[in-house]
């Protein structure tokens, strides 16, 4: 398997089993209809624990954008390798989300608040106030790598440090993610987004793409600043 295929599967499962949980909490007429903030954010620590299980041996499973930018900024990845691993987590949230609306294909139409249906796909702020939206994705991204970065130098049995990132990811989603959903990955929300825009989803709304270069750039730049701290004090 290339690094590339492996890249678009560990996306796809990250966002398959990610967006699904926040689908099966916000959709009308789930089993787990407004099962509510702690299920969505153990759903996605979940989700990235099990990704990079699956994929970690043959690509790292970075799975996102901000982490193989960061590590290519920090002289830990070859920078010619960035755009193969970008092209393949973008790709691979688009396919997740489309497997998404796919599995939750009856709920839409019983589902009326655009929003809601929105909030499956992409990240959306609680209060939009662009510089704060802008602060609290550097802040969680800033966390993520910093502490991968930890990780990285801590020696753990063997398998067991997927779980370790799933509770980095849990934490960060407790603790930081109630302001704009943690988007934390500029492809978990871009590829995403681009489904919502291009599916037929009954009553889907905008895309809010005004909104969408918060969670891209923002991510992109903590990512880099909290793998470079991490490096600069230890």
């Amino acid at each position: 398997m290339t690094n590339f295929l492996a890249e678009l599967l560990g996306t796809a499962l990250l966002i398959l089993l990610g967006d699904g949980v926040v689908a099966g909490v916000v959709l009308r007429g789930t089993k787990n209809e407004n099962s509510g903030w702690i299920v969505i954010t153990i759903g996605w620590a979940l989700a990235v624990t099990f990704a990079v299980y699956a994929v970690g041996k043959v690509s790292g499973a970075h799975l996102n954008p901000a982490v193989s930018v960061a590590l290519a900024a920090t002289g830990q990845f070859d920078w010619s390798e960035v755009p193969v691993y970008v092209a393949g987590q973008v790709a691979g949230a688009f396919l997740g989300a489309v497997l998404v609306w796919l599995h939750y294909l009856p709920h839409w139409r019983q589902t009326p608040d655009q929003g809601a249906k929105l909030a499956v796909f992409c990240t959306a702020p609680a209060i939009r106030h662009t510089p704060g939206n802008f602060i609290s994705e550097f802040i969680g991204a800033f966390v993520l790598l910093f502490g991968l970065s930890a990780l990285g130098v801590n020696e753990f049995a063997q398998g067991l440090k997927p779980l370790a990132v799933g509770a980095l990811v849990l934490a960060i989603g407790h603790s930081l993610g109630g302001t704009t959903g943690y988007a934390i990955n500029p492809a978990r929300d871009f590829g995403p987004r681009l489904a919502h825009a291009l599916l037929p989803i009954a009553g889907k709304g905008g895309s809010d793409w005004g909104y969408a270069w918060v969670p891209v750039v923002a991510p992109l730049l903590g990512g880099i600043c909290g793998a470079m701290a991490y490096r600069g004090l230890f």
